[in-house]
């Protein structure tokens, strides 16, 4: 018997609490640091990249042998890294971790991680709408019930964990990365990604909340740029969404940011990785490096002389698995241990919740099986339930910013009887549906000579299905478009009764693309010569009485000031996914009645900043400034093709003690003529603070679904630590005084507002506060 063979039946003879311990006492230094890094399988360092730096960093001159010999950590990306059948990537995953198993003393498989971001990341996968038309949903529960459908085809083909939900807060919209975002509100990413959270790991895959911390605030919105951000905003805005996915979602993994805070990265940042995540919040999951981003401590931020400094910073900060492939973890790191610069306890505590995660997900079980149990049968990754679904998310995604009267009644929903013409250049474009992490933007658009893996149906494509007199005219592309293709355009605009304009974004990463990871905006004009084109078509539309009907589908919001009086309806799309073309004609047509409503605000000017709404006083429109940053349309905005009317509303006591709860209601009622949804929103303002507080900041927020004359009462249960903020001190405090409680449907448009005295003592709390506010719709009968 060899000695792997012996060692694997030994450990099967453990018991099943005991074989982490034993594993540790067990394992030589090499076959722990094994555990502690990952593999990417396919990477290359020729082509294009999809990590930063790839091209640098990718290269591994060491055999397959060689890598596994002493086992390994994870498997980077399997099925997402180039086009393969999922039955091919599945049977070479089988074949993967038999190798790996058979190489290791101990038998033990690698973890598998895959993006999952805007689906499953894997060609002929569903491609869902992105985080940012999520966050437009307002609806927690169907973003739940899409990540349940990603977890469980995750999890058949034998994948443990889930590189998603981003939960970096939006602060500039210039930022590449907004599209990854779910919005602009720390509470409004924080339940939307809670939910997430909730669905991945009921199926068993680990959930990696990203990217901890700062990541979006980085200056001029730069990618990787330095974040310059005090201790207080760092709390207040970027911390509750991933204290939130923790406590209520129970995520097992967090990722680190790739940017430095006031000068520390955070791959070294012991305080925010240990001390805050660890010893504070009583995390006790694993944190993985963000690709490459233990490296760049050396590489890019300058804080470690070498890659074995580089490890040791990372080490002790909190680290526990590098990814994507070996570069600081392995010998390096070994090195610096037989030295003496860090202790072999280190690799141990990082080693024990790496394996106690594996035997979490059955990877230390002796029955095991290698063989995903997607291979016992046909494997299909785009069911017609999920794209049934991903339309759903789609349609309640879209935002009605604008409809103004045209020929005596409102531009939309169309009659569908009227001559159509699609201009734009996206009006034939399927990429205009698919964020940068969804595959075929992400991978595919590197492959041409592979088909896409799903089907993904234009805009003029579902236009030339539905009705019979279209005409369309491609608009060059996102970037260019010449004058005899904009010609075209107008003539289009001319000969039709209604001309439909599609712009925005094509998504890529690194420069090859207008949104995505690496595609930060100079300003927020639309890209290249689109606002040159809008602007002669829609002159074209006024001048022959065409109806206009402009269609944004973007990756941030764009400022549209300039069009919103000439365009007779605008509709905003975040990467819809792969039914964005059917949810968008269902909303213009008025199949589906829009409810969506904005996660981030869309800009008047181009050069509109701060652009969030969540803001200080002096951040806001001043008499001290020529310059006002006030949306063209705020946060939470979002029209419908019925009315509602928001009535009886009630505050059930004028004060609280600063440990006690309020419940704040209203009653909402269809006063239109169809069913639709508004979304009911509660915002908190704190007048007097003894720190600057912002304007007003959302706590509460209600979907709510009504039949054309029907109403429901909305219940929010108020607790005084929702009111919480970081004080002078450092510390988060409820202090007495008095808060208004804003009743709204968007954070421009106050319907109510009562005001409540908090009384008592300044109150200390911390990550066993009230984090939510819990409501409750009760439809009338």
């Amino acid at each position: 018997m060899s000695s792997g063979a012996a060692e694997q039946q030994a450990l099967a003879r453990v018991p099943g609490p005991d074989v982490v311990e034993h594993l540790i006492s067990e394992m030589t230094l090499e076959e722990k640091l094994a555990q502690l890094v990952g593999v990417w399988v396919n990477a290359s360092s020729d082509g294009d990249s999809v990590a930063p730096l790839q091209s640098q960093m990718a290269g591994d001159t060491r055999s397959w042998g060689e890598v596994i010999s002493h086992g390994l950590g994870q498997i980077t990306r399997m099925y997402g890294t180039v086009p393969v059948d999922p039955s091919e990537g599945a049977r070479r995953l089988a074949a993967a971790q038999e190798q790996i198993m058979s190489a290791s003393r101990f038998g033990i498989p690698a973890q598998v991680h895959e993006e999952c971001l805007a689906g499953l990341a894997a060609w002929k996968a569903t491609a869902f709408p992105v985080p940012l038309a999520w966050g437009a949903t307002f609806n927690p529960t169907l973003v739940r019930e899409m990540a349940v459908r990603i977890g469980s085809s995750m999890r058949s083909l034998g994948v443990h964990q889930g590189l998603a939900p981003v939960l970096d807060v939006v602060r500039d919209f210039r930022w590449g990365r907004v599209e990854e975002t779910i919005g602009e509100d720390p509470y409004l990413v924080g339940t939307i990604a809670t939910t997430y959270v909730q669905g991945l790991e009921s199926t068993g895959i680990v959930a990696t909340l990203k990217h901890f911390v700062g990541y979006s605030a980085s200056q001029a919105g730069r990618n990787h740029a330095p974040v310059s951000m005090g201790p207080r905003e760092l709390a207040d805005v970027m911390l509750p969404p991933f204290e939130m996915a923790i406590r209520h979602g129970g995520a097992r993994s967090v990722m680190h940011a790739y940017t430095d805070v006031d000068g520390v990265p955070a791959a070294a940042n012991h305080a925010l990785l240990t001390g805050l995540l660890r010893e504070e919040w009583g995390f006790a999951g694993t944190v993985v490096a963000d690709y490459f981003g233990v490296a760049f401590l050396d590489v890019t931020h300058g804080v470690a002389a070498d890659s074995g400094d580089a490890a040791v910073l990372a080490l002790r900060a909190g680290v526990d698995v590098e990814l994507p492939t070996v570069h600081c973890f392995g010998e390096p790191l070994a090195a610096r241990v037989r030295e003496g610069a860090v202790d072999e306890s280190v690799v141990d505590l990082a080693l024990r919740r790496v394996l106690t995660q594996k035997a979490e997900l059955g990877l230390l079980s002796p029955d095991f099986s290698a063989a995903p149990t997607a291979l016992s049968g046909p494997i299909e990754l785009d069911p017609a339930e999920d794209r049934q679904l991903a339309r759903e998310l789609a349609a309640q995604s879209l935002v009605l910013l604008s409809n103004r009267p045209f020929a005596g009644s409102p531009a939309l929903p169309l009659s569908g009887s009227e001559t159509l013409g699609i201009v734009g250049p996206l009006a034939d474009d399927p990429f205009a549906m698919l964020g940068c992490y969804s595959f075929d933007a992400h991978v595919g658009a590197s492959h041409p000579d592979v088909p896409m893996g799903i089907s993904v149906p234009t805009v003029a494509g579902v236009a030339s299905s539905r009705f019979h007199s279209v005409v369309s005219s491609v608009t060059g592309n996102c970037e260019s478009a010449t004058e005899a293709e904009i010609s075209a355009a107008c003539e289009v605009a001319a000969s039709v009764d209604t001309c439909v304009v599609v712009v925005g974004d094509n998504a890529g990463l690194f420069g090859r693309g207008t949104s995505g990871e690496g595609n930060d905006a100079a300003d927020l004009r639309l890209p290249g010569d689109q606002h040159h084109m809008l602007d002669r078509v829609l002159s074209a539309c006024a001048e022959f009485g065409t109806r206009s009907v402009l269609v944004v589908l973007s990756g941030r919001p764009y400022a549209l000031g300039d069009f919103v009086e000439r365009a007779d309806a605008m509709v905003q799309g975040f990467f819809p996914g792969e039914e964005g073309g059917e949810a968008i004609w269902d909303v213009l047509t008025g199949v589906v009645n829009p409810s969506g409503k904005l996660p981030v605000s869309v800009p008047r000017s181009p050069g509109g900043q701060p652009g969030t709404y969540f803001h200080s006083r002096l951040s806001g429109p001043t008499e001290v400034s020529a310059l006002d940053p006030s949306p063209l349309f705020g946060f939470g905005h979002g029209l419908s093709y019925t009315s509602f009317e928001l009535s009886d509303h009630q505050c059930s006591a004028p004060a609280m003690t600063t440990a006690d709860s309020v419940t704040i209601s209203c009653t909402v009622t269809n006063t239109g003529a169809r069913a639709g949804a508004e979304v009911v929103q509660l915002y908190l303002e704190d007048p007097v603070g003894e720190v600057v507080r912002p304007v007003r900041e959302l706590i509460g927020y209600a979907r709510v679904e009504l039949e054309a004359g029907a109403s429901g009462v909305v219940d929010f249960l108020v607790h005084a630590d929702r009111t919480s903020f970081t004080g002078l001190d450092l510390a988060r405090v409820v202090t007495p005084g008095l808060v208004k409680l804003h009743i709204s449907t968007s954070s421009t448009c106050d319907v109510q507002t009562h005001e409540v005295i908090l009384h008592g003592p300044r109150r200390v709390v911390g990550f066993e506060r009230e984090m939510l506010t819990p409501v409750e719709v009760r439809v009338l009968a």
